[in-house]
């Protein structure tokens, strides 16, 4: 068996935590192991790693590769070059299995999702198995334990076993009183997005209901390497499997499991998943509250207090503050979308960001400069780079920085600065046990992350 991990989503209900360039799969929320971790270590436990094949976008495939590097040697991550939804995404993470000459049962599984019993989903998963031999396609249903209004649902009809039931039709995310009788009926089941089949079933599927992707997926040719070609991917229709394959598809069979599963799509969710206090509130992070009921408060780096709120969300994060009624979560992504139309940063990046070597965090920014505190890991190595339009100085905080400018090499401790003119090329380094701090502060006209050109680099950010 294969697994095919979808790591290319964005998490817009979760704003301002999960942003577009560092979306909720990638974040350890509570947790000590993100979403896509998780992901990974509970397929390792049904097949080999070289079985499981992650497809997620261009920019996501550095942080998703080092997430998953932390667990396998040398995880499988294919690159989408622009988004396109789940259709195109399972298509061509498919065709890369069938030119590798592999034909076998593909378990899809989003990377985002959370399931608690890690048993009854590998149970669901053995019996689906030979359902797809029999060269069904296979939906895992959720069984309902509320009339839930953020999922989407699929009816079913007569029972094909003990364990399974045949597929009679989706159904789109409902108004209360139509979950709420979705629920009653026991013949619904919420849509999970986990899929299995073989995978020529699949790619015959696609060749009868979605022609047009099956004729660009044709023309990816992984026998070679594992890129996918932009100008071929780019022709791609934007449609979710559901629309393209599922809704349409003779031969869909559901195994309902009750597994212990939530999509982690909204704060409400990951209320409902958290510990409550004596008052029904979750709190993570720094936060007091005083005759607050029902509520999540939410706290990244500053304190955040709550008097006298019942049935809120309180998120904080270091440049962002999200309020709302629990009711309303659905609607923040109507919030991340205004602030990207607007082209407000907030949508788009944490002023921390997470790299294969540590991270740095904007401290203050305004014309032709930019402040930041970089944070070197342990043995970490920046890239040797240069930029066309800042120069830098940097000023060491605490560690040691092995610094290479121009081909020469500095040892900086404590109190230490060096300046980085524009276009020279130059590496910090960290090549020692305590973690290296920084000061760096940019100037020049275009202070933009785009503006590295890379020569060397040890997390392969260097294309040959």
């Amino acid at each position: 068996m294969y697994g095919i991990i979808l790591a290319g989503g964005s998490g817009s209900r979760l704003w301002p935590l999960s942003r577009e360039l560092y979306p909720k799969q990638l974040l350890r929320i509570n947790t000590d192991k993100s979403l896509l971790e998780m992901t990974y270590l509970r397929l390792l436990k049904m097949m080999d790693e070289k079985n499981i094949l992650s497809i997620t976008n261009a920019k996501h495939f550095s942080d998703v590769k080092t997430q998953l590097s932390s667990i396998s040697q040398n995880p499988v991550v294919l690159s989408e070059p622009t988004q396109k939804n789940t259709a195109p995404a399972i298509s061509a993470a498919v065709k890369y299995l069938l030119d590798k000459g592999e034909d076998d049962i593909v378990l899809v599984v989003p990377s985002d999702h959370l399931i608690r019993n890690d048993a009854a989903f590998q149970t669901a998963v053995e019996n689906a198995k030979k359902l797809a031999n029999e060269g069904n396609i296979v939906t895992f249903g959720i069984k309902p334990n509320a009339p839930e209004t953020g999922y989407g649902y699929i009816k079913c009809a007569d029972k094909i076993n003990d364990f399974s039931r045949k597929v009679d039709e989706f159904k789109e995310k409902p108004d209360l009183k139509t979950a709420e009788k979705y629920v009653q009926s026991g013949d619904y089941f919420w849509n999970s997005g986990i899929f299995m089949f073989r995978a020529s079933v699949f790619m015959n599927a696609l060749k009868e209901l979605a022609a047009d992707i099956y004729a660009v997926v044709q023309q990816l040719d992984f026998t070679k390497n594992d890129a996918i070609e932009f100008t071929k991917f780019d022709k791609m229709p934007s449609i979710s499997v559901d629309y393209a394959i599922m809704e349409k598809a003779a031969n869909i069979v559901n195994v309902p499991v009750d597994c212990g599963w939530s999509d982690l799509g909204s704060w409400d969710a990951i209320y409902e998943i958290n510990k409550k206090d004596e008052d029904n509130n979750v709190k993570i992070g720094a936060t007091q509250t005083e005759g607050c009921k029902n509520s999540l408060f939410y706290s990244s780096n500053r304190l955040v207090a709550g008097v006298g709120l019942d049935d809120i969300i309180l998120v904080e994060t270091s440049d962002a503050v999200l309020a709302c009624k629990k009711d309303k979560t659905q609607d923040v992504k109507k919030i991340f979308d205004k602030l990207k139309e607007i082209k407000d940063e907030t949508h788009l990046i944490h002023t921390t960001v997470y790299r294969p070597w540590g991270y740095y965090t904007v401290l203050n920014q305004g014309k032709g400069y930019l402040t930041k505190m970089i944070c070197v890991s342990a043995h970490g190595q920046l890239s040797l780079q240069s930029h066309n339009f800042r120069s830098e100085h940097w000023v060491v905080l605490s560690g040691t920085a092995r610094v290479n400018l121009d081909n020469k090499n500095y040892i900086l401790k404590p109190g230490s600065s060096i300046d980085i003119p524009v276009k020279v090329k130059h590496s910090l380094g960290n090549p020692y046990s305590e973690e290296l701090k920084i000061i760096e502060v940019q100037k020049g006209d275009k202070l933009v992350e785009e503006d590295i050109i890379r020569y060397k680099d040890i997390y392969g950010r260097v294309k040959a």
